[in-house]
C-alpha cells in the first residue's frame, strides 16, 4: 500500500492510478454513510509547539513587536520568526524547524512569557524529525488546502532590516549571493542588487546610513556656524486634548529604566564637574572627518572621547570596576566596555563597546555607527546593551551644559558630557581668544571612590582631549 494521506470523504472517490490501494471494503464499518479513502500527496500533521525560549538576564517575558510571518507561511531553520523586545533590548526569534506556521499565539504589543508557545509549526514527519517540542496532533489537510508557499532547499540568513528592505524592493533573497559569515545576506548585498538592476542605489535611510562625501564638483550647503542659536522646532504632531486621565503600564525600555534607576538610588552618588578646551581637538576632527567618509564612516567626537576615557581607566582601574551587593569585594574590569547613553523612540537605551582598550580611535567609530544604526531601528541585541564597564553620556547633543548624571549598576562612575559653546578664554599671555569649551559632570560610587581619584582621572582625561597629539604616546 502507498497512501501519503488517509483522509475520510464524504462521497466515494476513486483512486489514481499511481497510487495502489488494497483494503477489505467488509472492514469498513461506520455508524453513518460508508466511506471510503483517498490519498494525497501532502506531509504528516504533526504540528510542534515552539516556546519561547530563555533569552537570559532573567528575563522572563518580551512584548511582540513585529511578526515576519503568517498562518500558512512555510518557514525554514533559522529563518526570522519574530521580533520580542524585552526590558532590556530586541530580539529576533528564529525558526528552529523546517515547516509552515499553523497558528500564533500572540498578537502584536501582546507579552509573551517565556516557555509558553509561541508559534504553532507543522513539520514533515517522514523526514525523520524528532522535535523536542511538544507535539499536538491535528487532523490531516488535503492538497486543495495546502496554499503556503514550498520550502526551499537550501537557507537565508539575513537580519530583519535585511528581510524588509529586500521586500520592500520585491526582491527574492533566494537570488541574493550574501557576502557575510556562512552566506549572510547584508544590505550592501541587496543594494549591489539593485543597482545591478535598475542602475540606481536606494536613497539611505535616516540615521541609518553613512551618506558617501561629496565630489569637489558639488556644491556644499553652508551649515550654520553658530549651533547655539538654533530654535528648538515643537513636534510636528497634533496635540489632542482629551480631558480625561490616562492609565498606561511601564513596559519596554521603560520597565528596564524603573528598575535600574531604584537599584541606583541605593548608591551614594558625589559630582565633580570641569570644563574642557576642544580647540586642537575640533581642529584634528575636521581634518580627519573626510579620511572617515571615504572608509564610509561618520567621526564625531564621541569616540575620541571614548578612547581618552578607556586611557585614563588603565591609569585608574578603580573607575572601571563593580562592587558586589554585600561590599565586600571589588571586582577590577579587565576590558573597557564603555557604554554611550543614547535618545530614541523606544526611550534612553545604553549600548557598549566592547574591548575599548585595545581598539583605534577608527574602530571605535566603525562600532559607534553600527549601534546608532541599530539604535536608530529598534534592533539592539542585548549583547550590545549588557556587559558595561562605564559610561559616558553625551547629553550635549540635545542641549544643555551641565548635568547629574545616575550611575548604572553595578557600574562605579559615570560622566555626562554638555554641549561644545564658542566662549572667550585667556591664554598664557594674557590676550582673549575664541575658544570651544564642554563641560564634564562625572558622578561616581562614594562607597569606593574618593574626590581626589575622581580628580585625577578627569584631569588626565581633560589633557587627552586638549592635547590630542598626547595620546598617541599611550595608544596600543
Amino acid at each position: 500500500v502507498c497512501i501519503h494521506r488517509v483522509r475520510s470523504c464524504s462521497s466515494i472517490r476513486f483512486i489514481k492510478s499511481k497510487y495502489v490501494c488494497v483494503f477489505d471494503k467488509s472492514a469498513l464499518k461506520f455508524s453513518h454513510q460508508q466511506r471510503l479513502f483517498r490519498t494525497s500527496p501532502v506531509s504528516c500533521g504533526q504540528i510542534v509547539q515552539f516556546k519561547l525560549s530563555d533569552i537570559g538576564e532573567g528575563i522572563t517575558e518580551v512584548t511582540v513587536k513585529e511578526w515576519y510571518i503568517k498562518e500558512g507561511d512555510s518557514v525554514s531553520q533559522f529563518d526570522s520568526i519574530c521580533e520580542v523586545q524585552s526590558d532590556k533590548a530586541s530580539v529576533t526569534i528564529t525558526s528552529r524547524y523546517d515547516g509552515v506556521i499553523r497558528k500564533l499565539h500572540y498578537s502584536i504589543d501582546d507579552i509573551a512569557f517565556v516557555g509558553k508557545p509561541l508559534v504553532d509549526i507543522e513539520i514533515d514527519t517522514s523526514k525523520g524529525v524528532s522535535p523536542e517540542e511538544d507535539v499536538v496532533e491535528t487532523p490531516p489537510m488535503s492538497h486543495e488546502e495546502h496554499t503556503h508557499q514550498e520550502i526551499k532547499g537550501h537557507k537565508t540568513l539575513a537580519t530583519p532590516a535585511v528581510r524588509r528592505l529586500a521586500m520592500e524592493n520585491n526582491i527574492k533573497l533566494s537570488e541574493i549571493v550574501g557576502t557575510g559569515k556562512d552566506n549572510r545576506i547584508l544590505k550592501e548585498d541587496i543594494l549591489n542588487y539593485l543597482a545591478k538592476q535598475t542602475g540606481a542605489i536606494l536613497p539611505p535611510s535616516p540615521k541609518a546610513e553613512i551618506v558617501p562625501p561629496l565630489q569637489k564638483t558639488e556644491a556644499v550647503p553652508a551649515a550654520p556656524k553658530d549651533k547655539a542659536r538654533r530654535i528648538p522646532v515643537p513636534a510636528s504632531r497634533p496635540i489632542v486634548f482629551s480631558g480625561k486621565d490616562k492609565t498606561e503600564p511601564v513596559t519596554g525600555f521603560q520597565k528596564a529604566m524603573v528598575k535600574t534607576m531604584s537599584a541606583a538610588l541605593k548608591i551614594p552618588h558625589f559630582g565633580y564637574s570641569d570644563e574642557i578646551d576642544l580647540t586642537q581637538l575640533v581642529q584634528l576632527r575636521e581634518e580627519l572627518k573626510p579620511l572617515a567618509e571615504i572608509r564610509g564612516v561618520k567621526l564625531s567626537f564621541m569616540p575620541f572621547f571614548i578612547k581618552a576615557a578607556s586611557l585614563g581607566l588603565l591609569q585608574y582601574p578603580i573607575l572601571n570596576a563593580s562592587l558586589d551587593e554585600s561590599c565586600q569585594n571589588v571586582t577590577y574590569k579587565a576590558s573597557h566596555n564603555i557604554g554611550v547613553a543614547m535618545d530614541t523612540e523606544q526611550g534612553l537605551i545604553v549600548p557598549n563597546v566592547k574591548n575599548v582598550q585595545v581598539c583605534s580611535v577608527f574602530d571605535i567609530a566603525v562600532e559607534l555607527n553600527r549601534l546608532q544604526s541599530l539604535g536608530s531601528a529598534g534592533q539592539l541585541g542585548t549583547s550590545d546593551l549588557t556587559g558595561g564597564t562605564f559610561t559616558l553620556s553625551n547629553i550635549g547633543t540635545i542641549g544643555g551644559t551641565y548635568a547629574k548624571p545616575v550611575i548604572l549598576p553595578p557600574e562605579v562612575a559615570i560622566g555626562a558630557l554638555g554641549k561644545i559653546q564658542v566662549l572667550p578664554r585667556f591664554n598664557g599671555k594674557g590676550e582673549v581668544f575664541k575658544a570651544q569649551i564642554m563641560n564634564v559632570s562625572w558622578s561616581a560610587d562614594h562607597r569606593i571612590i574618593d574626590g581626589a581619584t575622581m580628580a585625577r582621572f578627569s584631569n588626565l582625561w581633560k589633557s587627552y582631549l586638549e592635547n590630542p597629539a598626547s595620546m598617541l604616546l599611550d595608544l596600543k
